[in-house]
């Protein structure tokens, strides 16, 4: 199941932060992990995207990254 969220964040070391609706914390995604082509320089904040969250040892990460 794909989550939404919006970009709430992005950095110049190629990963950013979604927020997500009812969640306080913003979740993590790194460029390598964006899907169907899409570009890290493609996005900025405020882009409608959709996810998975994977749990990881630093906690939850969005993959699977993809424009909503």
């Amino acid at each position: 199941k794909m989550d939404k969220g919006k970009i709430a964040r992005l950095t110049d070391k190629g990963f950013g932060f979604i927020s997500r609706e009812g969640e306080q914390k913003d979740l993590f995604f790194h460029s390598n992990n964006l899907a169907g082509g899409l570009q890290y320089n493609d996005l900025r904040e405020g882009d409608e995207v959709s996810f998975e969250v994977e749990k990881t040892e630093k906690g939850l990460n969005a993959v699977n990254v993809t424009k909503a």
